[in-house]
């Protein structure tokens, strides 16, 4: 869908909600932009027009991002002029060199994905649009670089800040502001790139294209768009993305380009509301999702993950993005990783990753390993991964590798699947609770404020969901009564937790044994020492199944009407946090206990 700027503000109000105005700051200046054409490719390069965007994803193999690198983003007191290379280091990165990349390529990977953060060197705070030529300069570097070690290269525009809260902003001057500055930076960027083949692909941002778009900052508030108005603009920012590099003409009327999914997140982006932009050019669009799930797994604390149905799971979200190969466009799996907890390498991490390449050879997409060097899986000393089985896995699937017989292929990945998932336990630990349906089980969900450390977060419990060495004790519930459940963080590598994302109390099985029964915290220890609970809870269920009472939530921005209780029938000033998360009491914790009572509501 296409609309003007006119429509995009009538459009726009039509799904706002109320908002309060933010501070001013300059708006655009119309500044004239420069000539960005490159000085390293100045004629077209040969662009192979007859491939398509699912022959494209067959030969793309497995990719890598060169992480925390050219997105980090810049200080306080930094301005848009500084040498490229002292934002490349602000997030603990050396300065990227051409080893690094060749690395990349001996490692087993044939894609790099460049995550950029394009206002680094963009004064638009005052109403600037220009990129700053030496920041064009170090991108095009790397990205030559990457080209001549073999490999495509995908770069985006990525967080940046989270200037994308322009898009979401109720007054129309911010909005259009949003149009200018996206409008610009992809004028620049693809002019500069415009002679380069398609193994330069261009993605139009990251994950905040979705719910993002309403991002606060400084200079405004949260901004006014309901979920159906973050789709609507979702869809149009996607679609000017498009025009602007088609528009550009040369190689960059047929480069191939990524469309960023809302969030990057699968359901979201499988939603009927997302719609994938026109195109002049034929089947030269992909579109790219991240895949971090479970996320107390993957990107949290977890250590294992393997569970009949771990994999299913799994397995089911991959097929849902066949809806999009299925309609013609290339799949991209832009960021993936079961990220090691505190530098400490996960021991499902090979089992994890194995099945989602598997699933990416069954469906034709292309996996993208999410990597910063720093803790993670590449060691950019070294010029080599870190971990023996993951660098013999990857260099196994490296395409050079791969049976050019793409129908072999993916019958060997459904094997490895089906037998994967057959072969795989019901649960991961001997814990007698795990499987019982006659007893209620209480638990504590957790994740520490760096969701570093988690145990069993969410409503199914899993207590081998867990940060190595933590221990736990839950309680078997079969009646009213008072109980108690603690977490002891003592044996793990830290030795302690500190603070809370998230933690709430649960009892599994509970709305079905206990319909209408109620839970009601009597003490939280911490190392011992009670502390205080600062607010009321109140008792819900997220799923109809397990019972729960938020002690953290700060996604819960409003109480829900409908399915809530407490023992004594009281819900006033009732809330979804009942600690205070940044008091001191939570900082260096031990142990953490929780006692309370369980019963009927009134």
């Amino acid at each position: 869908m296409k609309l003007s700027r006119k429509g995009l503000s009538l459009l726009a109000g039509l799904c706002l909600i109320s908002t309060s105005f933010a501070q001013e700051f300059v708006h655009n200046k119309n500044v004239k932009l420069p000539d960005t054409s490159s000085s390293k490719v100045t004629k077209a390069q040969d662009m192979d027009k007859k491939l398509t965007a699912i022959e494209l994803s067959k030969i793309m193999g497995n990719g890598i991002n060169l992480g925390n690198t050219m997105e980090a983003y810049k200080s306080a007191g930094m301005s848009s002029k500084e040498a490229a290379t002292a934002y490349e280091v602000l997030w603990g990165q050396p300065v990227t060199t051409q080893a690094m990349i060749k690395g990349y390529k001996a490692a087993g990977f044939d894609t790099l994905r460049i995550p950029v953060a394009w206002t680094n060197a963009i004064d638009y705070l005052n109403g600037d649009y220009t990129i700053n030529k030496d920041y064009l300069d170090r991108v095009e570097t790397i990205v030559s670089w990457a080209i001549d070690a073999g490999m495509y290269v995908i770069i985006n525009d990525h967080w940046d800040g989270g200037w994308w809260g322009l898009f979401g902003q109720r007054d129309a001057a911010y909005r259009d502001d949003a149009v200018a500055l996206y409008k610009a930076i992809w004028t620049q960027v693809g002019n500069r790139f415009i002679n380069y083949s398609e193994k330069l692909i261009f993605e139009g941002g990251n994950e905040e294209i979705g719910d993002r778009l309403n991002d606060p900052s400084k200079y405004w508030k949260k901004g006014a768009l309901n979920e159906a108005g973050c789709y609507t603009m979702a869809n149009y920012v996607n679609q000017l993305f498009v025009d602007t590099i088609r528009a550009q003409g040369g190689n960059n009327k047929d480069r191939f380009l990524l469309i960023p999914g809302y969030n990057t997140n699968i359901d979201k982006t499988c939603d009927s509301r997302f719609k994938m932009p026109k195109d002049s050019a034929k089947e030269r669009l992909l579109i790219s999702v991240h895949y971090y799930d479970p996320s107390d797994f993957a990107i949290g604390g977890g250590d294992l993950w393997g569970t009949k149905e771990d994999y299913n799971y799994q397995n089911k979200q991959f097929k849902k993005m066949e809806k999009f190969t299925k309609e013609g466009y290339g799949v991209i799996i832009g960021e993936y990783g079961a990220l090691p907890n505190e530098g400490s390498y996960k021991t499902s991490t090979l089992i994890w990753t194995k099945n989602v390449i598997d699933n990416c050879d069954l469906y034709n997409f292309v996996p993208v390993l999410w990597d910063t060097g720093s803790y993670c899986f590449y060691d950019k000393a070294k010029a080599k991964i870190q971990y023996k089985e993951l660098e013999d896995f990857y260099k196994a699937r490296a395409f050079v590798n791969e049976d050019k017989n793409y129908k072999k292929v993916q019958k060997t990945a459904a094997d490895n699947i089906k037998k994967a998932q057959s072969s795989a336990a019901d649960t991961l630990e001997n814990n007698p609770l795990v499987g019982r349906t006659d007893i209620g089980i209480a638990y504590i969900m957790y994740s520490d404020a760096n969701w570093v450390v988690t145990y069993s977060v969410g409503d199914e419990y899993k207590p081998s969901s867990k940060t190595k060495g933590l221990k736990a004790v839950d309680a078997e519930i079969k009646g009213p009564g008072t109980y108690t459940v603690s977490l002891d963080f003592s044996e793990m590598k830290a030795g302690k937790a500190s603070g809370f994302a998230f933690s709430a109390l649960g009892i599994a099985n509970g709305e079905a044994l206990f319909p209408n029964y109620a839970i009601e915290i009597k003490e939280i220890k911490v190392n011992g020492n009670p502390v205080q609970i600062k607010a009321k809870g109140y008792t819900c269920s997220d799923d109809g199944k397990t019972t729960r009472i938020n002690l953290v939530n700060d996604w819960v921005t409003s109480i829900p009407k409908k399915g809530i209780r407490t023992m004594d029938g009281n819900l006033n000033d009732v809330k979804a946090t009942i600690l205070d998360k940044y008091s001191k009491d939570y900082i260096g914790m031990t142990k953490m206990e929780i006692t309370f009572e369980y019963g009927p509501a009134k």
